[in-house]
């Protein structure tokens, strides 16, 4: 067994190709060989047919040539990927936030403010990035962050959800803490890069999980002045993960000890310090029963805001029409899943209310649910107010049988493509890393000899380096 280990970019796999053998049909050269791979997460063992075939053209995608029923195999597919091999996994729904698996890498570009130029992007394996101590991304919080989905459908295509939404949102926070925001081109391709070389992470179309993707964008160098450093860091990390707060119905209280955003503050960007002051409020919360907490706003404290780490929604039937009640205000973050939803509510017919909400009308609503890209669409039991001794529950979140969950299924139901995107949401992840025309003249170079170049090729190149280790014999 040949092991080798290029600087840990990618999972270690042991693998063997043996048993190679080739036929002769009409003009194609089929080639086929038994290939034994062992997992690193959980060591399993398994053994499939990989066929190539040598009239390929580079302009194509590789085609499924393997031909027997009877054994369990997978081809290379039009993604870069092997069908059905996706990183071993036992069980997707069970992901969380924890971050407990390590991915091949992150995209990092930096932008200098003497040239006024982003640097072309690259993969970095190491997740961790050197930063000054000095650098006013730490010491003066000019940072901001996004986050967005990646999933994978029944026919092995990989999307992202409405990245352009995403896009502007960054640049709007980018701008609100004087940061240069990234162009919606460079976005769009750091995003495209970073899901491309980790597409072995988005969970097969069947899973309650998805890719979750953070771009984070920061002052780098160091700057003890308060004015723009001259290196800037916008970074793309990806992490498998289900819903951040599961589907169950929580919960939630009213947050009065503490005000999330001033009037024409911040509370509209989407900024590390709109998050991190909420923790020890939220871990209060949680330990009195309270699933999430309620921000009102911080002028009357009548009004409704936003959750904690979601947008409000809610719902009443008005002579037979559904109507989606949304909270207007400045000092709360654009939620892409509320927007989604609330598109969708028009498309169907439904009567959309975009207004203030005064805490007080909440009684009229029988659904209510906190909406978001890591936290997607959870039904709210009810909310307290503990100060006043109100609390307000919503018999159909309680069910989790509404009218709000119903239109989050649909957007699901796009977002994993088993319903038409009639919006251009779903932006399709192309132009993965071209391994595969390599791999098939390795393959059929020689008729399967054990040439020098052709495995160093092969420990390259095969399947976008889900395997960096390979032993060829000649058959």
């Amino acid at each position: 067994m040949l092991h080798t280990d290029y600087g840990g970019a990618y999972p270690r796999y042991d693998s063997s190709f043996f048993l190679p053998r080739y036929t002769v049909a009409s003009q194609y050269h089929l080639t086929s060989a038994l290939l034994i791979i062992r997992a690193p997460l959980d060591q399993t063992v398994s053994c499939f047919r990989l066929c190539t075939t040598s009239h390929y053209h580079a302009s194509k995608s590789w085609r499924d040539v393997c031909t027997s029923s009877k054994e369990r195999h997978w081809s290379i597919s039009r993604t870069g990927l092997i069908d059905g091999l996706l990183t071993n996994i036992a069980d997707w729904s069970q992901l969380g936030l924890a971050l407990n698996l390590s991915v091949n890498g992150h995209i990092e570009t930096r932008y200098h403010l003497s040239t006024g130029q982003w640097t072309t992007p690259i993969l970095i394996a190491d997740p961790n990035i050197s930063v000054s101590g000095l650098s006013p991304g730490l010491n003066y919080g000019q940072q901001c962050y996004e986050g967005l989905k990646a999933f994978r459908a029944e026919d092995n295509r990989i999307t992202i959800f409405r990245p352009k939404y995403h896009a502007a949102r960054m640049a709007r926070s980018a701008t609100s803490v004087s940061l240069p925001p990234p162009s919606e081109e460079l976005f769009l391709e750091c995003l495209r890069l970073a899901v491309a070389a980790n597409a072995e992470y988005v969970p097969p179309a069947d899973a309650e999980a998805y890719l979750y993707i953070r771009p984070v964008l920061f002052g780098a160098s160091a700057r003890l002045a308060l004015a723009p450093p001259e290196e800037v860091i916008f970074a793309i990390y990806v992490q498998p993960t289900r819903p951040y707060h599961g589907s169950a119905a929580i919960d939630g209280v009213v947050l009065e000890d503490f005000d999330r955003a001033a009037p024409r503050g911040m509370g509209g960007y989407k900024v590390g310090g709109n998050y991190a002051p909420v923790w020890r409020h939220a871990a209060k919360a949680k330990e009195m029963g309270y699933g999430i907490t309620l921000h009102l706003d911080s002028a009357t404290r009548s009004l409704i805001e936003e959750f904690s780490t979601s947008g409000f929604l809610g719902h009443r039937e008005i002579g037979g029409k559904n109507v989606l009640i949304v909270p207007e205000t400045d000092n709360a973050i654009a939620s892409t899943t509320s927007d989604s939803m609330v598109r969708l509510a028009e498309r169907e017919g439904w009567v959309v209310e975009k207004r203030e909400v005064p805490f007080s009308s909440i009684s009229d609503l029988d659904e209510v649910v906190a909406v978001g890209t890591a936290a997607a669409a959870v039904p709210v039991r009810s909310i307290t107010r503990l100060s006043t001794d109100e609390k307000y529950a919503f018999a159909s979140s309680d069910n989790g049988d509404g009218k709000l969950v119903e239109l989050s299924q649909l957007m699901a139901s796009i977002q994993r493509g088993k319903a038409e995107d009639t919006e251009g949401w779903c932006w399709e992840v192309t132009d993965f890393p071209d391994h595969s025309t390599a791999l098939a003249s390795s393959l059929t170079a020689g008729k399967m000899s054990l040439i020098g170049s052709a495995v160093s090729t092969l420990h390259r190149n095969v399947v976008g380096g889900l395997w960096n280790a390979v032993y060829l014999l000649r058959g």
